[in-house]
């Protein structure tokens, strides 16, 4: 039997909608060094086409560690929750203080929940000779208990403070910027699973 064949074109597969991703930048300390990494990696967020950032700063955020729904939690939260809760995935920066990540990062986490639930995180540290590492697998203990999914591949800048130079610029950057592509990418494939996958059913966590 003779099959026909169309010379037809094929049409293109519709377009994806960009992934909103939220940048938590995690330390509050004086004299941070958090803005230089979170420069640089909100650099690699806005080159792609295929993610759109934005911004939640700890420090910018005044939240009680009381859990208590006072008219200053109110406020504060009024400018943070928005973003998380359109977010579709989650790149959170993390500096390690005594092993672990920082108080002001964790209470942020804690006053939400449905927020995280069932969408990626990307992991991103910065420290002395650990960088950062101790406290990005706890933080993936802590997501889990957020039914959120850590996705494997991390940036760490070891003795970050001789990494970049006085303008914020890396040294050798090959290294970082192919981590924080694998890094990526893997966000945005997580991403649209699950940006997909809430659209058709609720997660039943």
């Amino acid at each position: 039997m003779n099959t026909a064949v169309t010379n037809a074109p094929v049409p293109d597969p519709p377009a994806t909608e960009p992934l909103r991703v939220t940048l938590v930048v995690g330390s509050n300390r004086h004299g941070r060094f958090g803005p230089v990494v979170a420069g640089w990696l909100l650099d690699h967020l806005q080159g792609r086409d295929d993610l759109v950032a934005e911004v939640v700063d700890v420090v910018d955020v005044d939240l009680p560690t009381s859990f208590e729904p006072t008219p200053e939690a109110t406020a504060a939260l009024s400018g943070v929750t928005p973003k998380l809760a359109r977010a579709d995935a989650f790149v959170v920066l993390t500096p390690e203080y005594n092993h672990s990540f920082p108080a002001g990062l964790k209470n942020l986490v804690d006053w939400h929940f449905g927020e995280w639930r069932a969408k990626p995180v990307a992991l991103v540290s910065y420290g002395g000779l650990a960088g950062g590492l101790r406290a990005v697998e706890h933080l993936r203990q802590v997501f889990a208990e957020l039914h959120a999914v850590t996705v494997r591949d991390t940036v760490s800048f070891h003795n970050a403070g001789a990494s970049f130079d006085d303008a914020g610029t890396l040294h050798d950057p090959s290294g970082p910027d192919a981590a924080a592509k694998a890094m990526l990418d893997q966000l945005v494939w997580w991403g649209l699973a699950l940006r997909e996958a809430r659209a058709k059913r609720p997660y039943a966590g």
